[in-house]
Protein backbone atom coordinates (compact mmCIF):
# COMPACT_ATOMS: atom_id res chain seq x y z
CA UNK A 1 0.00 0.00 0.00
CA UNK A 2 1.83 3.48 -1.42
CA UNK A 3 0.83 6.20 0.34
CA UNK A 4 -0.91 9.54 -1.12
CA UNK A 5 1.90 11.98 -0.46
CA UNK A 6 5.85 11.37 0.55
CA UNK A 7 7.55 13.82 2.87
CA UNK A 8 9.57 15.64 -0.39
CA UNK A 9 6.22 15.90 -2.24
CA UNK A 10 4.03 17.33 -0.54
CA UNK A 11 1.62 20.08 -1.75
CA UNK A 12 2.33 23.65 -0.25
CA UNK A 13 0.44 26.21 -0.21
CA UNK A 14 0.95 30.39 1.08
CA UNK A 15 -0.77 31.84 4.02
CA UNK A 16 -2.33 34.94 3.11
CA UNK A 17 -1.74 36.43 6.62
CA UNK A 18 2.30 36.43 6.89
CA UNK A 19 3.09 35.41 3.37
CA UNK A 20 4.89 31.78 4.79
CA UNK A 21 4.92 28.83 2.83
CA UNK A 22 3.11 25.92 4.44
CA UNK A 23 2.66 21.83 3.79
CA UNK A 24 -0.26 19.44 3.80
CA UNK A 25 -0.73 18.05 6.66
CA UNK A 26 -2.92 14.61 7.47
CA UNK A 27 -5.68 16.39 10.20
CA UNK A 28 -5.93 18.59 6.86
CA UNK A 29 -6.69 15.32 4.49
CA UNK A 30 -10.21 16.10 4.29
CA UNK A 31 -10.38 19.52 3.79
CA UNK A 32 -7.37 20.71 2.11
CA UNK A 33 -9.27 23.04 -0.07
CA UNK A 34 -10.96 24.68 2.56
CA UNK A 35 -7.62 25.54 4.69
CA UNK A 36 -6.10 29.06 4.07
CA UNK A 37 -4.61 29.51 6.94
CA UNK A 38 -1.11 27.82 8.15
CA UNK A 39 -2.54 28.45 12.04
CA UNK A 40 -5.31 29.43 14.51
CA UNK A 41 -3.26 32.68 15.03
CA UNK A 42 -3.37 33.60 11.27
CA UNK A 43 -6.54 32.50 11.24
CA UNK A 44 -7.71 34.86 13.96
CA UNK A 45 -5.77 37.88 12.88
CA UNK A 46 -6.98 37.87 9.36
Amino acid sequence: MGRKHTKSNLPQKVCPVCGRPFEWRKKWADCWDEVKYCSERCRRRR
